[in-house]
């Protein structure tokens, strides 16, 4: 398990006020939901990043433009056994809207088969 959450040296993301929609159902037809802790992008004010699992070795995250941002929902947060508290959040995204979805891994040597 990681020390810090990825990425490491990106500031928390402020949580900005949205409007409770009158309609669910409708948000629901126009909107899809993405879960996870908001960080702010390193160099691009008008997108966020969202982690998946941020205590995970093994995490993805999503980027977003703020203004495809129609809802947000707060949810419970979540601590590590060091007892650091992330806040997690469910984001409505309108549905077309352009996402970057992004898995980091180490590159590590491949082994190859042995032909004799």
């Amino acid at each position: 398990m990681a020390d810090t959450p990825f990425p490491s040296k990106i500031e928390k993301f402020e949580i900005q006020a949205y409007k409770k929609p009158k309609d669910f159902k409708a948000l629901t037809e126009t909107h899809v939901p993405f879960s996870g802790s908001p960080q702010r992008h390193p160099y691009d004010d008008e997108k966020i990043l969202l982690i998946t699992d941020p205590f995970s070795s093994n995490t993805t995250y999503y980027e977003f433009k703020n203004k495809d941002i129609d809802y947000l929902e707060e949810l419970s947060n979540i601590v590590d056994i060091r007892g650091k508290a992330i806040t997690m959040v469910r984001i409505w995204i309108r549905k077309l809207s352009v996402g970057i979805r992004c898995a980091p891994f180490i590159v590590e040597d491949i082994q190859t088969i042995k032909t004799d």
